[in-house]
């Protein structure tokens, strides 16, 4: 990843340039298989391609485990710490979107161990919306204990999740229903 005599792609994320090794790639994510070997290919030489909807930092951690198979400490953080729930989230995303089921799994757990009151709505909308089951039935434990629940219903997170994730929603509240008969 380091050396950019080798590079034979090149991605643009917001601007920033992180060059890479097809082969790697493909060898890490069917996602990059296809686009790089498959019905997606592109043609060229060193080849430049534009992410959108990534942060450049998390592409950066995105590459990092597709190189090392480890999460990279967060560089706000002391250097032993895990990277911060938010960029457990941001990662979470980005290896649905490349398929990286390890990445993803790894980011699943990260955030069940972590689980605040704050996060609950914010981290249940991404569960729902990028197929995690094992999150997301977490997720809906911990928020249908009613004391949980009344703390998470304070969270700017819970409003969007009452709109962009109605089944969720309706899950809780079955939770709910059984828990008070």
């Amino acid at each position: 990843m380091e050396s950019k005599e080798t590079v034979d792609v090149n991605f643009e994320v917001s601007g920033k340039i992180f060059g890479a090794h097809k082969l790697i790639l493909a060898a890490r994510s069917p996602v990059f298989e296809a686009q790089f070997f498959g019905s997606l290919n592109y043609e060229g030489t060193t080849e430049s391609i534009v992410v959108d909807e990534i942060e450049p930092r998390v592409f950066s951690a995105l590459l990092h485990f597709i190189y090392t198979d480890s999460l990279p400490h967060d560089a706000n953080q002391k250097h032993c710490e895990m990277p911060s729930i938010a960029m457990m989230q941001h990662l979470l995303v980005a290896a649905d979107r490349y398929a990286i089921d390890k990445l993803k799994s790894i980011c699943e757990e990260n955030l069940c161990k972590r689980i605040t009151d704050r996060t609950v709505a914010t981290t249940l909308a991404l569960a729902e919306q990028h197929n995690c089951p094992q999150l997301r039935a977490f997720f809906l434990n911990y928020a249908a204990n009613p004391q949980n629940l009344v703390q998470i219903a304070l969270t700017d997170g819970f409003a969007h999740l009452l709109l962009s994730c109605p089944e969720v929603i309706k899950e809780l509240r079955r939770k709910l229903k059984t828990i008070n008969h």
